[in-house]
This record gives structure tokens, sequence and C-alpha cells, in this order.
């Protein structure tokens, strides 16, 4: 008996389920922050998407408006250069008159072809004004587009400005976002962390202290000696009355947890290498889903709820010990249990 106190004292002074529930939280946290780095590149992928939409579509609104003042432009000096030889064409139709003019006072040549000439130059003169007013309305409208393309154009360098305004705004939300995601989702951890000590802790204090009853890392390992007889998926007495222990601490932790943690006990089968011979398995992976799904079966009917229960089986893929002895199979054929987050 004093051998057997020993042992269990020196049991309890093993460090490394809390080195490995230390490592499994680092984990997590580099989990977690690269899942906040892939949200905001996403959210912030999206906004500068959103903005280079714009952009094109205010640069296309642009060079069109810069195509149509180019060629309001050019219409604009076609329109002048019209005025200036109506202008020059106006000013030799004055000179004409006037000569006409003096040649009538002096007396030279015949009065009436000179009335008549004088009276051809004054309807010619007559059309080139109203040719000039028109082609001065013509400018006059010209101009009025001018300033309207203008202020179009200072209402699109506005938008712009607004949009960029946005876009250093949305950057700054996203970063706060991330921000918040990273303390909230560091909190969940924590919070899982915390409660899975305590899960294990209760586990320790409600089952036998034996050696096929174990923590490896962050999971509880039964032995599947305990629970199953060999070559079978059906539950022992001895196995049942583990699993009914087992209900009660996970139904007491359920009322615990805050609902707003998706946590889950994941129960996972493991076998070792030696092929089954049993007709009702296909293979080692068949077995241990098997006896899996026997486990949360089985704790389904002590009342734990259906949705934090999984099943998975992983045949003799995950050895604990890879030697090739009776011992080291033994330690492979196990049941795990595992709280985690969904």
């Amino acid at each position: 008996m004093a051998l057997s106190r020993n042992r269990r004292g020196e049991r309890q002074i093993d460090y490394w389920p809390g080195f490995v529930d230390a490592l499994s939280t680092l984990l997590l946290a580099i989990m977690f922050l690269l899942s906040v780095f892939v949200l905001a590149q996403f959210l912030l992928s999206r906004e500068i998407t959103g903005r280079d939409a714009v952009l094109e579509r205010l640069n296309s609104q642009i060079n069109e408006l810069t195509q149509l003042l180019a060629l309001e432009r050019s219409s604009a000096q076609d329109q002048e250069d019209q005025i200036a030889r109506l202008q020059a064409s106006l000013a030799g139709a004055e000179d004409a008159r006037s000569r006409l003019q003096r040649a009538l006072d002096s007396g030279s040549g015949s009065t009436a072809a000179a009335t008549q000439r004088a009276d051809s130059l004054a309807g010619q003169l007559d059309s080139e004004k109203q040719i000039s007013q028109r082609a001065q309305a013509q400018v006059e409208l010209l101009n009025q587009q001018l300033a309207a393309l203008r202020q179009q154009l200072a209402a699109l360098e506005s938008a712009l400005d607004v949009s960029e305004t946005r876009d250093q705004e949305s950057q700054v939300k996203i970063a706060d976002l991330g921000r918040q995601l990273n303390v909230a989702l560091a909190q969940r951890v924590q919070e899982l962390s915390r409660y899975r000590s305590d899960f294990f802790g209760r586990l320790r204090e409600i089952l036998s202290d034996r050696e096929n009853i174990r923590i490896v890392g962050d999971r509880f390992v039964f032995q599947s000696e305990v629970l199953f007889p060999s070559g079978s998926d059906t539950l022992q007495q001895a196995g049942q009355d583990e699993m009914i222990k087992l209900a009660d601490a996970i139904k007491e932790l359920a009322r615990e947890i805050p609902s707003d943690i998706n946590w889950i006990i994941r129960v996972d089968g493991h076998t070792d290498n030696i092929p089954v011979s049993s007709n009702r398995f296909i293979d080692n992976w068949d077995l241990s889903a098997s006896r899996a799904a026997s486990v949360v079966r089985f704790l389904i009917a002590q009342g734990v709820p259906a949705d934090r229960l999984a099943a998975t089986g992983f045949g003799d893929e995950q050895p604990l010990d890879t030697g090739d002895t009776v011992e080291a199979r033994a330690r492979n054929r196990r049941i795990e249990l595992k709280l985690t987050e969904r």
C-alpha cells in the first residue's frame, strides 16, 4: 500500500498535461490570429475592390467629359474663326459702301447704277450682320455648356474626395473590427481552456485512479479494454459504469458553460495495427468508428445533449506508441475524449 501511495504521488506531480494545455492554448491563439488576418484581408479587399470600381467609373466619366470639352472647344474655335471672317467681310463691305458713297457725292458715274450697287451692298451687309449675330449666339451657348461641364468636373472631383475619405474611414473601421474580434476570440479561448481544465479536474475526481484511464495532452483517454471486449463495439458493464460517471460530469459542465460558447466533446476511437478478425467489421477504421459511436449513443441515452457530442474513428493511423510490442498495441487501443470548440 505504501508503494501504491508513492506511485500516486509521482503521478500527481506530472507537469506534462499543463504544458500541453499551454501549447494547445498557444496554437488556438495562433489559429485565431490567422483567422482575424484572413477576415481583415477579405474585408479590406472587398472595400478596395468597391473603391476601384467607383474610381474606374469616375475616370470613365471624366474621360468622356474631357472629350466633350475638347469637341466643344474645337467647335467654339471654328465659330470664332467664322465670326472673324464675317467681321473682315463686313469691314470690306463697309469700305465698298464708303467708296460708293464718295463716288455718288462726287457725281462720277451713273447715279442710278451707283444707287443700285449701294442697295445691293447694304443688303449683303445686313445678311452678314444676321450671320454674325447667329454666330455670336452659338458662341454664347457654347460658353454656357463649357461652364456646365466645369461644374460637373468640380462635382466629380468632390465625389472622388468623399470616396477617398470614406475609404480611409473604412480602413480604420476594419482595423478596429480586427482588434475587437481579437479580444472576443481570445476571451472565448481563455474561457474554453478554463472549462476544459475544470472538466478534466472533475473527471480525475469522479473516475477511479486507474492506469488504463489517464490524461494525454488535452484529451482524456480510456483504454479499450475498460469499455469493450476484444474485437467488439458493445460496451461491457464496467465500461457502462465509467460512462455513467462521465455523463454526469458532462451534464454538470453543460449547465455551467455559457450558451454563447459553441463547445463540443469529441469522442475518438483508435485501434492497434492488428487487422480485425470479426466478420462484423470491414477493417480497423470500421471498428474504431463503431466504438466511438457506441460511446456517443450511450452518453445520449444518459441525458447528454446530442448536439454537444461527435464520434470519429481513426483506426490505427494515430498511434500513441509506434512500437511493435504487446504493450505498445495495448496503449494504442483507446477511446479519447476532447473538449473543444465546434
